[in-house]
Parts: C-alpha cells; structure tokens; sequence
C-alpha cells in the first residue's frame, strides 16, 4: 500500500513523501491516526497544495523573525539579582526572566525558544542564543548584575 505521510515518522519519512508500507500498517496506525492519507490522484494534488501553502507560511514566518532578529541584536538585556560575596547569585537567571525582560521591551517571544542550556547562577556578561525559527537563530547579550543593597543606618 503507498500512503503520504502528512507527519515526519522515524525510520519511514518526512512529511509530504510518499511510502510504501504493508497494508495492516497503513489500514490499522497511520490512516487511523491522520499520520498518512492513501496516495490517490486526489490526495497527490491536496498534498501538494497544502506543501505549497506551509512553504508560503515558512517564508512569511521567516522573514518576520529576520525582524524581530534585527531589533534583539541590538538590545542588551539587564537582570538584576540578589548576589552573595563571591559572585554567585542567591537565586538563577532563567528563560523566563529573560522573556519578561524582553516583554518590558515589547518583544514577545516565547520562553521556549530562549536556549539557555542550564540557568545562569553567577554575575557576568552571558550570550544566549534564541531560536526564532528553524533558520534563524540570533545570539542576546545577557548581562546579570548584583541587586544593589539598601544602606542601613
């Protein structure tokens, strides 16, 4: 049986492509699932302009974080925190206490794309890639600073 995958399935295909797979397969998991459609005539054409649409989204989605890219290089993002004596915060800097410094600034972008591989926990300079889109990807400058305490009398 020949399907079209309308979902990216490990060792069998990405999306759009068009398989070859034992009937129970198809019939019983990817046709049931809405993983895959039969590969008719029909199909092949849905299929194809459903391709042509989502490549039209992904140009349209990609140009508009080119911009948003071009407004966070420019920006430096300042946190403050509550710091110990050697530097270390008492707390952590996290993506989403980027993401809210970055809606202060009206940029609304989602903590999930924030990559910060672990929280930062010490004072510094730091620079934390966020994922726009698959193929845009811009480097922030974050800088921590030390919470200045109040002068007690």
């Amino acid at each position: 049986m020949k399907v079209i995958l309308k979902q990216d399935v490990e060792k069998l295909g990405k999306v759009g492509e068009i398989v070859k797979v034992a009937d129970g397969y198809g019939r019983n998991y990817l046709i049931p699932q809405h993983i895959a459609i039969t590969a008719t005539p029909g199909n092949l054409k849905i299929m194809e302009m459903e391709r042509l649409a989502v490549a039209r989204r992904d140009q349209r989605d990609k140009a508009g974080a080119s911009l948003v890219a071009r407004e966070l290089v420019k920006l430096v993002v300042t946190i403050r925190c509550k710091a110990g004596e050697g530097g270390t915060l008492y707390g952590s800097v996290t993506a989403i206490d980027i993401a809210d410094f970055l809606i202060t600034h009206k940029i609304d972008i989602d903590k999930r794309k924030i990559q910060l591989d672990e929280p930062i926990k010490s004072i510094g300079e730091f620079q934390v890639p966020i994922r726009l889109h698959r193929e845009v990807t811009v480097p922030v400058k974050v800088v921590v600073e030390a919470e200045a305490e109040p002068v007690q009398e």
